[in-house]
């Protein structure tokens, strides 16, 4: 991994197609080159953790893989996608670039393990209902099973039954447990559970906010976004995803944010 770059996690929720992966994957490499970052696709083959039973999960392990296996070498992007059980990291590996963590299985030893033990980069979700000094014992973990090549993703924490809220410093806190941080920049908007309704629910008008003010703290190693060419159509959080045309301005700003801040 290259530390001096700044990170951009980027990509759908979900693998929807194997065209709008391609596409995805060209389109977010192109912008993120302009602007000199160190680039990842991100998308995941299966979303484990919906709503309801019925909501589209993905295409499944086998064929995920694949398509982001073809993405990788055909357009030539670094991949990152998750695991939810331990038996997943091998085969995950063997195309992803990092591996992450979700956010509600941050705790879960045998998962970290399995990730620590493949020897790829490891991204870590902080748990929406983790204090930053608590991901201490997260980071006990990877360092107890020998890996020290991980970052933490902040995404919020919980207010009340159905919000999540952001506390800038506590980016400062977690960057203090001594690995990179990221910031997930459209989780941060979600609404937990699916809202009232239960359907898919969150507040991307915010995400461009969120990010900049991440940014400005002056410690984050890199950000976290989901972006899609139609958010409205996404088959997955499309209420929280970032618009593919706003993210070139939306990076220019926040390399410039970047550039302040590091002086």
């Amino acid at each position: 991994m290259n530390d001096n770059k700044f990170k951009l996690l980027a990509g759908p929720c979900v693998i929807e197609s194997e065209d709008n992966v391609m596409f995805l994957a060209q389109a977010l490499k192109d912008i993120a080159g302009k602007h000199d970052i160190d680039f990842y696709f991100k998308a995941s083959w299966d979303k484990a953790n919906r709503t309801k039973a019925t909501n589209y999960r993905g295409p499944g392990m086998e064929e995920g893989l694949r398509i982001l296996l073809k993405a990788k070498t055909e357009v030539g992007v670094k991949i990152v996608t998750d695991i939810h059980e331990p038996n997943q990291a091998k085969p995950v590996a063997e195309v992803a670039d990092i591996i992450q963590i979700p956010a509600f299985l941050c705790r879960q030893t045998d998962l970290l393990q399995a990730a620590a033990m493949t020897g790829k980069t490891v991204n870590i979700k902080k748990a929406q209902f983790s204090s930053p000094e608590e991901m201490g014992n997260v980071v006990s973990k990877m360092e107890y099973f020998g890996c020290r090549d991980f970052m933490l993703c902040e995404r919020g924490n919980c207010f009340g039954y159905n919000n999540l809220v952001v506390d800038m410093s506590g980016l400062v806190r977690l960057s203090k447990l001594g690995y990179p941080v990221l910031f997930d920049a459209t989780h941060s908007v979600q609404i937990s559970g699916g809202g009232f309704n239960y359907g898919n629910s969150g507040k991307s008008e915010f995400v461009p906010y969120l990010a900049k003010a991440a940014v400005a703290t002056g410690v984050l190693s890199g950000l976290f976004m989901e972006v899609h060419n139609d958010p409205a159509s996404a088959l997955c959080d499309g209420s929280c995803m970032l618009r593919l045309d706003s993210l070139d301005t939306l990076l220019d700003q926040i390399m410039r944010i970047r550039e302040i801040v590091k002086v």
